[in-house]
């Protein structure tokens, strides 16, 4: 979500500690592929937003660790889904901002559990079962 007023001022809150200013993003706006005639072949309305992990000044020491090694230097989000490039923009930065939330995120750790008694009864009777039905499938020597 980006707050602030007009482009100035402006920052995109990625999580609660990190809140990127909107100068330190880089956009590029090309015309969009596929079908659409006349208007999405003169229209840049494709929004590709980039964001420099390595220098940016927004980010704790550990937020660009965590960042460079789960997603790398540059992070890139694009969106060409809409017709105005206003939707786009704003599509691409929410795209963004998920992308870094997600990396930025702690895995929740595994807390390893054992299996109930009731799973281990359903286990047993269906292993009883297939095994039951193999030796009725097997060839005996007495009825060969």
């Amino acid at each position: 979500m980006v707050t602030g007023r007009g482009d100035r001022g402006a920052v995109l809150r990625v999580t609660r500690t990190l809140a990127i200013p909107v100068d330190e993003l880089a956009w590029r706006f090309t015309t969009s592929g596929g079908p659409g005639g006349q208007h999405a072949n003169r229209s840049s309305t494709r929004a590709e937003v980039r964001f420099d992990v390595t220098t940016s000044p927004s980010l704790g020491p550990r937020q660009r660790a965590r960042l460079l090694e789960r997603i790398g230097a540059e992070v890139r989000a694009a969106s060409s889904d809409e017709r105005s490039q206003a939707r786009n923009r704003d599509a691409a930065l929410e795209r963004l901002r998920t992308r870094l939330a997600d990396a930025l995120r702690d895995p929740k750790a595994r807390v390893p559990t054992a299996p109930s008694g009731a799973a281990r009864a359903r286990r047993l009777e269906d292993k009883r079962r297939r095994s039951a039905r193999k030796r009725e499938r097997a060839v005996r020597d007495d009825d060969a």
